[in-house]
This record gives structure tokens, sequence and C-alpha cells, in this order.
């Protein structure tokens, strides 16, 4: 969302449920998104799970996640839970995602966003936001693999950087956890993205 679109929904949304969301980001805080899925196809699958980790302060603030089972509305098969090992008894019980989103969105509020692949996680809420309240989400993003690659092109632009999660954290030194689960990859990239953060200077 470009800073036009952005400037028209605050005005459109001013006064109004939504229009914190619309608000300046609050400067030096971060909210680790991810997503688990049962698929890649942004317009066919459905989203299993999510996890929301801020980071504020030189900390990740764990206690403060937002974190939520949904249910995908969907059948899914044996590929998608090898990948995440949810099954279809996990989120049987869970809500739907049109009942998430106006809490998972309260809880966020105007802060920037930081993931890794960050927008297939953002095109995965999108559409279901666009139904339920109108409009995308608003929020500014950074992305964990760009700022590592910008990082390493300081010192070496023709540098062969391996972009994924886990390579990333073993560079960085951080550990990997729960790979896989919207919590383990929301709190990894929190992590990496603050030593990142220190090492930068």
């Amino acid at each position: 969302m470009n800073a036009l679109q952005r400037w028209w929904l605050r005005r459109r949304h001013a006064g109004g449920e939504w229009g914190a969301l619309f608000g300046p980001a609050p400067p030096g805080e971060w909210v680790s998104l991810d997503l688990e899925t049962t698929g890649l196809d942004t317009r066919r699958d459905a989203i299993l799970s999510l996890a929301a980790v801020p980071v504020r302060g030189g900390r990740v603030r764990l206690a403060e996640r937002f974190e939520t089972l949904v249910h995908p509305g969907r059948a899914f098969d044996i590929d998608s839970i090898r990948h995440h090992r949810l099954t279809p008894a996990d989120v049987a019980d869970a809500p739907q995602l049109r009942a998430v989103l106006p809490g998972f969105l309260r809880w966020l509020g105007p802060r920037t966003l930081l993931g890794h692949h960050l927008a297939f996680d953002t095109a995965m809420l999108d559409g279901p936001m666009r139904v339920v309240l109108g409009f995308p989400l608003p929020n500014r993003r950074t992305e964990l693999g760009q700022a590592w690659l910008d990082h390493r092109r300081l010192a070496d632009p023709h540098a062969h950087v391996d972009l994924s999660l886990d390579a990333i954290a073993g560079e960085l030194g951080v550990p990997v956890i729960a790979r896989h689960t919207a919590l383990g990859d929301a709190t990894t990239v929190a992590l990496c993205w603050l030593a990142l953060q220190a090492r930068a200077g």
C-alpha cells in the first residue's frame, strides 16, 4: 500500500473503529508475523495458524504475542500436514479467519510488520481483509531477507547470499525455534532482526 492509498484510507476511517490502523507507526517497534497455511497459492489456500510477536526496546516481547489457530474452511492434504504438523483435528474447533481478524487488527494497530517472505503472509491476509473490512492490511513492512541481503552486499556487492531463514539465523548465530510453526518462525525472525541490528551497528 502506497502513501496516497494510506492517506485516503486514513481520511475515510478517521474517527471510526479502524482509524488507528492508519496512524503513524511507533518508532523502534516491529511486529514479527508468521502464518502456517494449507499451501502456497494465495488465491486458493487458507490460513491454519497465525502468530505475531512484538519487538521493542531491543527485546522480543514474547509475553505480548498474538497467537491463534484458524479453521481453514476447507480440507488440506498430507503434504501440508508434513510441513507444519497441523492436522484437521487440531484446527477443527478453531475460529475462522473472519472472526480472528478484528481482534488481531486491534492488537496490531499501526505497528510496522516484520517477516521472512512477508509478501506471502500479507497476501494471504489481504484477500480476506478486503472481504471482511473493505481494505487490505495497511501496515508498513520490513522484510528480513532484504535487510540481510543489503547488509551482506555492503561488504561484498557480488556475494552470493542464501536468504533462507535457516541460513540467515545460522550466520547471525540465532537458534532456529520450532521451525515451520507460526510462533517459532515469528520468534526466530524477531531474534534475527535484533541480531542484524546489533551487527549493523
